[in-house]
């Protein structure tokens, strides 16, 4: 194989030449995935495996790219997927990481034709992740929002080590951020009341969505679906909420493949954690600090109300509007441009 005729950019960080990552993914022939910000391919450089992300939709001059690119190749976690390096030639604008072998978390949460993940390693990974958003919302010189957590975005190395992944696509996209966001529409139920309501956003858009991915942890499946057996509309955090109210047996809410090969305090501890990042005002949710201490067992928790996004949801099911696609993409576009004003306002 040709050695690539990359350049060294910011330290360590890479600038590639277009025609490269064509070679090295085989004119990206080999998709991992693809999400709101563009599509990711399989490569293989002089050295290493990567993971080739093309972006679409973004219009930054190139000096603008370059900065933000640079600034984010110089945040390192072990929580956090790291970038190798980036294209930009004109409308061609590409992001260069690690790639993870394990793929993504979703891929073991939800296909059951996989392994199954153990409770133990399930909250590994939980913690993992809270780590990697704390480095991000409150250890970076600037707070980064992800604004898009989900389970499609974490991914897990060969030891099973999460590594949150396209943590800075919302800031590079800057202006354009409303209008790729639209295109984000599919991701159903991790998105904070307030993308809809119109209020600011901040990091704790990303505490509601990482709260809403916690449930997934425990019951292995989607949080918003369809009953196998009369096709009613079931919602698994209001389940769990009830069951804690209620002091039941919150074992029952673990993934059934598990059995009961979990820690019912540790299974009440992430139900609570998740409670509480779910809160629909956006002051009565945790720092990720802070969940990472509740989640080490250092900080206790109680049970906070049921929200009324929640309630809603199963009060009226015209409610379950706000978690569709539809409704998502249709009241976004509405907006309009707002969504990148508020975007900087909150720290960016």
């Amino acid at each position: 194989m040709r050695k690539l005729g990359e350049k060294s950019v910011e330290g360590s960080l890479r600038a590639f030449s277009y025609r490269d990552l064509q070679s090295a993914t085989r004119n990206f022939s080999d998709k991992l995935g693809e999400g709101g910000f563009g599509s990711v391919y399989k490569g293989v450089l002089s050295d290493s495996m990567v993971a080739v992300k093309k972006l679409e939709g973004i219009r930054q001059g190139e000096k603008q790219f370059r900065s933000e690119v640079s600034t984010i190749g110089t945040i390192q976690h072990v929580n956090l997927v790291r970038l190798v390096g980036f294209c930009s030639e004109g409308a061609h604008k590409l992001l260069v990481y690690d790639h993870m072998p394990n793929r993504s978390l979703d891929s073991h949460l939800f296909n059951h034709g996989s392994g199954v993940l153990s409770w133990k390693t399930r909250y590994n990974i939980a913690m993992g992740i809270a780590r990697g958003l704390t480095y991000l919302h409150e250890k970076c010189r600037d707070c980064i929002i992800h604004c898009d957590v989900k389970p499609e975005n974490i991914l897990l190395d060969a030891y099973m080590c999460p590594k949150v992944a396209d943590f800075g696509l919302a800031k590079l996209v800057g202006r354009d951020f409303s209008r790729v966001l639209t295109t984000m529409r599919g991701t159903r139920g991790y998105l904070a009341p307030e993308w809809i309501s119109g209020t600011p956003v901040t990091s704790k858009v990303d505490v509601y969505s990482y709260g809403m991915m916690l449930f997934e942890f425990v019951s292995g499946r989607r949080n918003l679906g369809r009953s196998n057996v009369d096709g009613e509309m079931r919602f698994f955090p209001y389940e769990a909420m009830t069951v804690i109210n209620e002091g039941g047996d919150v074992v029952e809410l673990l993934d059934r493949r598990l059995g009961r090969d979990a820690d019912p305090n540790e299974i009440l501890r992430v139900c609570k954690v998740a409670c509480w990042c779910i809160q629909d005002d956006e002051s009565h949710r945790p720092m990720m600090s802070q969940v990472v201490q509740v989640l080490e067992g250092f900080l206790n928790v109680g049970m906070p109300t049921i929200p009324k996004t929640v309630s809603l949801l199963l009060d009226d099911e015209e409610q379950v509007e706000f978690f569709t696609k539809s409704t998502q993409k249709q009241q976004l576009e509405e907006r309009g441009g707002n969504l990148s004003s508020e975007y900087h306002s909150a720290g960016h």
